[in-house]
């Protein structure tokens, strides 16, 4: 497999990552096809697995790759991490202000960012969708990175990063998919909202490739970035969901859930990477 991908450009690595990890989003989202509703435990364990992968990801495959980039290019590695991790988040915090969207299970009037009349069903796919802007961003940047040859930067890293991105997509897209059919939607509306929450990526990933192409000092920055954009999901938006339910059950599943996730992600980056 690598040594196909090592054929392509480095864009087009990213594009084809980021196909991947669309795909299978898709792959969990068709499983509206077979159920209509989740049940709450699985619904939890699902989105704190989705947390714990991008909580490993973050670290393994993007910081710390930064780092020694940052080291390798004469940078004050530690400033370089933190500008970047800080700066993702805040991208974050602003669009999350700024786009309207509406998580699942709330009522219109709850819906946060800029005040609109768009439609509710619009509203619920832009809050999925905010969730994997980071993603598709992460996998471009690091397929971005192979380019430069930099001992940190191997394409079985971002290989292993894209698989991992892949693996927590299939929950989450059931995790979309599934709630919209309980919320009313036909099968095949539902389905097509929760695929489409997805389609972000590959934009994301291909303007993250295409944008750390040619400046060289910017990545490991771009590869902090995007870490703390990651980061910030899963605090504002994964952890908090996965938490919802009765006390009794909550806490318990998302946690090992959670675990589980990190511990899949570090293995495929340490094991690929």
């Amino acid at each position: 497999m690598l040594e196909w991908l090592s054929q392509f450009s480095p864009v087009t690595q990213a594009l084809i990552g980021t196909l991947f990890t669309w795909g299978v989003t898709a792959l969990g989202a068709s499983l509206v096809f077979f159920f209509k509703t989740i049940n709450k435990k699985v619904l939890n364990a699902m989105l704190g697995f989705a947390a714990g992968v991008m909580i490993a990801a973050s670290f393994w495959s993007l910081l710390a790759p930064g780092i020694e980039m940052a080291e390798e290019l004469g940078q004050t590695a530690w400033l370089t991490a933190a500008i970047g991790f800080l700066g993702g988040g805040a991208f974050l915090f602003s669009v999350d202000k700024l786009l309207p969207h509406l998580h699942i299970g709330q009522d219109t009037s709850q819906a946060e960012g800029v005040k609109t009349s768009w439609q509710r069903s619009v509203l619920l796919v832009l809050a999925i969708t905010l969730h994997n802007i980071p993603e598709g961003l992460a996998v471009g940047v690091a397929f971005g990175a192979v380019a430069y040859g930099l001992p940190s930067a191997s394409l079985a890293g971002a290989v292993a990063l894209a698989i991992g991105i892949g693996l927590q997509n299939f929950p989450e897209g059931a995790a979309v998919s599934i709630p919209l059919r309980r919320e009313g939607f036909s099968r095949k509306k539902a389905f097509l909202y929760g695929q489409a929450s997805g389609i972000v990526e590959p934009i994301a990933g291909v303007i993250g490739a295409v944008a750390i192409i040619g400046m060289r000092p910017l990545l490991p920055y771009a590869l902090a970035f995007a870490a703390g954009a990651m980061i910030y999901v899963v605090v504002e938006e994964l952890i908090p969901e996965a938490q919802q339910g009765e006390e009794h059950i909550r806490t318990d599943i998302a946690t090992i859930g959670c675990m589980i996730g990190f511990a899949v992600m570090m293995i495929l980056d340490v094991a690929l990477g």
